[in-house]
């Protein structure tokens, strides 16, 4: 759980209760439980933001809702699950088996009205001993305008339906008035309820797996694993963080203004004190504006999650990310922050992503500021028209209307001690666990060409380890006029070199007319394409990490090879000098005049 500002985690007992190998076997069965589930979401979804794009999650609790199982998801998604749950236990005295609850609302433990979760109680026996539960991003939630996204929508009245821990199903049966209510309000009601009906197929395929687990090893065995895997995650973290120089670091980025809502940008300031000597890492997000008049606040789940996000991504990746684990970082949160609790009832449509991929950010650069090997440069960051919501009527099925958020183009990593960025990760908040859309099956589903999608050359940001370049491309519509929405995060300031590594480019949003003009688009703003019409889409690169002058000239030449980099960028970032090989193509490394360009930057510094 998220420990209150003040509160220590209680001590947990290191008396082990089952065998070390039977203590991996069912921590793998679980493992092999979520792919289960996720695999389920994936196939039997309608929507392709969901089962082509992968923005969606499923994972595993103890009935008294601490994290059991939350692998290979979307971190902004999970990491603080069990606020999703609580809830409920407090809303029904009557929870049973057969139950079904669905939660979207950020006041009742939810990320963002478009995440719609679904919550499952699995009995043994009839004990509860688990939720099972499956979030999956809807591409529509009933909203004034067809967006998920609404960066100007001040409070949650006009962000469309919210169901906060709303029982949806009763003895494994719809409660058919909830599911009329919602395929009313929302735009594409069978899409959507198709998209639900997924979600169930995966908790209850959940269900009947536990219940098999249960059965075969037996509740008291089941009981004292779960004991024991909390006990393996917080023994792993705290070695981990017996690693780390005690300290406070702190770190201020800054998401671009937002108009009519932000003018001049959001500040997100964070620091984070390492004490080794009690194995914790506390993140204090407190020192931060009050809540804003649009829907760029987080909620609670999304800045919990994003702080311990900041930090699992400077510990060993194999520690598991269970309750165990998570009780070794205090979050400090604040009431009626932009990066802390709302005020009910404060708009947090674009919760999770935005300003909360700031926050992530600030936390894994606040490892940076210790100095190396630690911490990472500036994530890409996020929602271009790259990704935008487009809607229409599609001409091809009778002007059928179509609701749906495409990802046609991520930024990438930062780089970090020893690695280059990651290609095409994504935004802090994806953790690189989502897909760019396959192109051929957007135009199978949705009245829309994409002409153009490539690595845009000269983005990223140089560094002793590159952060990843960014991808820019072109589509629009085939058939029919499109309106598109997007809230374009890195316009103004790009993402950020620590270290001595450099920022990678800016982001940018395009309008290529009939004729051939590019007209320049705001970062967070819609418009309307007819055929012929194209959006043109930059993202951000990932930031650098040391000197660029320090990197190997080789990689250099390859980065130049592949043509993410120019040789004038090569030149003057890396002071390297590259000339035409012999075949008039490739490039390789003048190394003569790359010694005299270091050289003579070693002598005047």
């Amino acid at each position: 759980m998220v420990k209150a500002e003040g509160q220590e985690a209680p001590p947990r007992r290191s008396v082990q209760r089952i065998e070390p190998f039977l203590l991996s076997v069912l921590s793998h069965r679980l493992e092999a439980i979520g792919r289960e589930m996720v695999n389920t979401v994936m196939k039997a979804s309608r929507s392709a933001v969901i089962k082509n794009s992968r923005d969606m999650s499923c994972g595993l609790l103890t009935y008294d809702h601490r994290l059991l199982c939350v692998e290979d998801v979307v971190p902004v998604h999970v990491i603080a699950l069990e606020l999703t749950t609580m809830p409920i236990t407090e809303f029904f005295d009557d929870i049973k088996e057969g139950d079904a609850y669905i939660n979207n609302c950020p006041y009742t433990g939810a990320t963002h009205h478009a995440d719609i979760t679904v919550c499952v109680p699995v009995f043994c026996d009839g004990e509860p001993l688990f939720w099972a539960l499956s979030r999956s991003h809807h591409a529509d939630i009933g909203a004034p305008i067809p967006s998920t996204y609404l960066p100007e929508a001040a409070t949650i009245y006009e962000e469309g339906v919210h169901l906060p821990c709303v029982r949806v199903q009763e003895d494994f049966r719809d409660k058919h008035d909830i599911i009329r209510m919602c395929r009313t309000k929302i735009r594409v009601g069978e899409i959507w309820y198709g998209d639900y009906l997924a979600q169930i197929g995966a908790c209850r395929t959940a269900e009947r797996r536990l219940k098999e687990l249960v059965e075969r090893y037996g509740r008291e065995t089941i009981k004292a694993f779960i004991e024991d895997w909390m006990d393996y995650g917080e023994r792993r973290a705290i070695a981990e963080i017996k690693k780390l120089p005690k300290g406070t670091w702190s770190y201020e980025t800054c998401h671009d203004p937002v108009p009519g809502v932000v003018d001049e940008g959001v500040p997100v300031k964070v620091s984070v004190t390492v004490d080794p000597d009690a194995g914790e890492v506390t993140v204090d997000a407190r020192d931060n504006i009050d809540c804003v008049p649009g829907g760029i606040n987080l909620s609670e789940a999304c800045a919990s999650a994003s702080c311990r996000i900041g930090v699992f991504y400077n510990l060993d990746a194999s520690i598991p990310h269970n309750q165990g684990s998570a009780s070794r970082i205090n979050v400090l949160l604040r009431d009626g922050c932009v990066v802390g609790r709302p005020k009910y009832p404060v708009g947090t449509s674009v919760a999770t992503t935005n300003v909360n991929a700031r926050l992530i950010t600030a936390v894994t650069c606040c490892f940076a500021q210790i100095g190396q090997p630690y911490g990472m440069g500036e994530f890409a960051y996020s929602q271009s028209s790259g990704e935008a919501v487009i809607s229409g009527a599609d001409p091809r099925k009778d002007d059928h209307p179509y609701v749906n958020q495409v990802f046609l183009a991520y930024g990438s990593g930062p780089g970090l001690h020893g690695y280059d960025g990651w290609l095409l990760s994504g935004a802090a908040c994806d953790g690189g666990q989502m897909r760019l859309d396959s192109i051929e099956i957007d135009e199978s589903m949705y009245p829309i060409i994409v002409t153009s999608r490539r690595i845009a050359k000269d983005t990223l940001g140089p560094g002793e380890w590159d952060g990843g370049p960014a991808l820019e491309g072109e589509f629009g519509p085939l058939a029919g006029e499109m309106t598109a929405f997007w809230g374009s995060d890195g316009d103004v300031a790009p993402p950020r070199g620590v270290q001595g590594g450099m920022d990678s480019a800016c982001s940018s949003n395009w309008k290529r007319h009939r004729n051939g003009r590019l007209e320049k688009l705001e970062p967070f703003a819609s418009d309307v394409f007819q055929p012929g019409e194209m959006v043109r889409f930059v993202t951000c690169g990932g930031g650098g990490y040391g000197d660029p002058s320090a990197r190997d000239p080789g990689k250099v030449a390859a980065a130049a090879n592949r043509e993410w980099i120019s040789a004038e960028r090569a030149e003057t970032a890396y002071r390297v000098s590259l000339r035409l090989a012999a075949n008039g193509v490739d490039y390789v490394v003048d190394e003569d005049a790359t010694a005299a360009l270091r050289a003579a930057d070693d002598a005047q510094a």
